[in-house]
């Protein structure tokens, strides 16, 4: 074999490999953020989102909704059994996600869900179908249940109430969302301004509820720029989002303490 020859089956062979590599690898969804400001109607999304199907020899109708409609139901979670499956719009379902199937409501609508027993509430995205059980009204995510204090008890009874369309929350309903209690997490302290305002620009909404504020304080006659998130309800709901582990070191501040 010429050595022309055996070079040409060596770069063969390891283009070969890279394609094989590559197509192995599963494809990972990455999750959309939401975005605020005007969504479009429901009546405007996608006509393949709104096609009849049928499960169980019931057929379901996906129905035209608009900003601020409410609904009441049970609601359930699913979680490890069908994490890395396929969801009905054909991303890969992600239980730390905050996402949620519904039998009707348009793919990517954006969803406030309150559980009536303890008040704790959390925004998800609409992207997989079911609960197909009589009475219940939406399936949330692993981590979506537990936001809500429902992942002990399994269901419970909730209120849905629309906030947008195709990922986008209306602006409007984001204002009603942030709500100034005594109570605030903080994320980070720095003595560059600068510094601040990157982590709070990065924050400017977290989860379509809680929102980065800088406070300005004097240390050693030095300025120090701290960045709390704002919109907690509670000491409660607070301590929850601490324990979550996603901004390490954080920790509760009052208000009333500046």
């Amino acid at each position: 074999m010429s050595y022309s020859i055996r070079i040409r089956l060596i770069l063969f062979g390891i283009a070969a490999l890279i394609a094989g590599g590559c197509s192995s690898k599963q494809s990972v969804y990455a999750p959309h953020e939401p975005t605020y400001g005007t969504p479009k109607s429901s009546a405007s999304i996608h006509k393949a989102t709104m096609r009849p199907y049928k499960v169980d020899g019931i057929t379901y109708y996906p129905t035209v909704v608009e900003v601020g409609e409410r609904y009441r139901g049970i609601a359930s979670w699913y979680g490890e059994d069908f994490h890395g499956k396929r969801t009905s719009n054909g991303e890969i379902y992600d239980m730390y996600d905050l996402t949620a199937a519904h039998k009707t409501l348009p793919m990517n609508t954006m969803v406030k869900v309150t559980n009536l027993r303890n008040g704790k509430s959390v925004v998800v995205r609409i992207n997989d179908r079911g609960p197909f059980v009589a009475g219940r009204i939406i399936d949330l995510s692993y981590a979506a249940a537990k936001r809500i204090g429902l992942v002990g008890a399994g269901t419970a009874p909730v209120e849905l109430e629309v906030l947008g369309f195709d990922s986008v929350i209306d602006s409007s309903r984001q204002k009603k969302e942030v709500i100034l209690t005594d109570y605030a997490v903080q994320i980070g302290s720095f003595r560059r301004f600068q510094g601040a305002k990157i982590t709070q620009e990065k924050n400017a909404s977290v989860d379509g509820r809680y929102r980065a504020v800088i406070k300005e304080y004097r240390v050693d006659g030095e300025p120090l720029y701290r960045v709390w998130l704002v919109g907690f309800g509670s000491e409660a709901e607070a301590r929850d989002f601490i324990q979550q582990g996603r901004y390490p070191g954080a920790f509760i501040i009052r208000n009333s303490d500046d």
